[in-house]
C-alpha cells in the first residue's frame, strides 16, 4: 500500500544554523515512514545526512541507538546541540555517507540525503550541498543505493525519501540490482520550492515533469532479504 497524505508538521529540532538543512515536508514523510517500523528498544539505526539531526532524534525518542553521520561540521554540531537540547543520546560522526561507519552493520538505515538536479552538475558548494546533487539528482542516492546492502543486517531496512524529478523507478532498479528488495511505501505532492521555481525553465528543457509546478515526494523502503 502507498500512503498518500500529507504531511503535517512534527516537532523539529530546536537549532537549524545557516548552511545546515532545515526540516520540512520530506523530513516529516520520512518521519512518518520511520515511526511505522518496528524499533525495537536497543536497535541500531544510522542517519546518512544527518542535518539537524531530525530524524536521528526520532529514532532515538523510540529507543534506538543512533549513529548520525554528516559531511558538515555545521551540521555535526548542529545535531549535537539539538540532542542535548532534547535530552536524547545519539552519536553524531563528520564523514562521507557509510565511509564514516567501515564495517558496521544497522537494523535501519534512514536517509533524507540531497536530490535536487541541478543545471550545475558537478560538486555542489556551500549552502547548496543540504539540496543540489548533480544535474540528474542522483549525485548519492546512486551512492546510497550502492553501500546499504553492506551496512545491513538481515531482514534490515533502509528508508529513503526524494524527488520523482531525481528518478523513482533508477532508484528501485539500483536497490534490487544490489540484492534489496524495494518499493515506494508513501508519497506527496507539495508546489515547487524557491529553488526549483528557479529552475523551472531549465527542467522543461529536460523533459521533468514541471508543468504543474508540483514536485511529488517518495519514500523509498527497501529490505535486506
Amino acid at each position: 500500500m502507498t500512503v498518500e497524505t500529507p504531511c503535517p508538521p512534527l516537532p523539529a529540532p530546536a537549532w537549524t544554523p545557516p548552511g545546515v538543512y532545515e526540516p520540512q515536508e520530506d523530513t516529516w514523510l520520512l518521519t512518518r515512514a520511520l515511526r511505522r517500523e518496528d524499533i525495537t528498544p536497543g536497535a541500531d539505526v544510522l542517519d546518512l545526512g544527518t542535518g539537524s539531526g531530525a530524524l536521528a532524534l526520532e529514532a532515538a525518542r523510540l529507543g534506538a541507538r543512533v549513529t548520525a553521520i554528516d559531511i558538515s561540521w555545521r551540521a555535526v554540531l548542529a545535531a549535537r546541540v539539538n540532542a542535548l537540547l532534547s535530552g536524547q543520546r545519539i552519536s553524531v560522526r563528520r564523514g562521507d555517507l557509510t565511509a564514516a561507519v567501515p564495517g558496521r552493520r544497522f537494523d535501519l538505515v534512514v536517509s533524507n540525503p540531497p536530490y535536487v538536479p541541478s543545471p550545475d552538475g558537478g560538486s555542489p558548494r556551500g549552502p547548496a550541498r543540504a539540496w543540489d546533487a548533480g544535474w540528474d539528482g542522483r549525485l548519492l542516492l546512486d551512492r546510497i543505493c550502492d553501500a546499504a546492502p553492506g551496512h545491513l543486517r538481515p531482514r534490515g531496512v533502509l528508508l529513503m525519501v526524494h524527488s520523482v524529478l531525481s528518478g523513482v523507478d533508477e532508484t528501485l532498479d539500483r536497490l534490487a540490482s544490489a540484492g534489496l528488495s524495494a518499493r515506494v511505501t508513501d508519497r506527496v505532492p507539495i508546489p515547487f520550492g524557491r529553488v526549483l521555481r528557479s529552475r523551472l525553465a531549465w527542467l522543461r528543457q529536460r523533459g521533468l515533469p514541471a508543468d504543474d509546478m508540483v514536485e511529488e515526494l517518495v519514500v523509498v523502503r527497501a529490505v535486506r532479504e
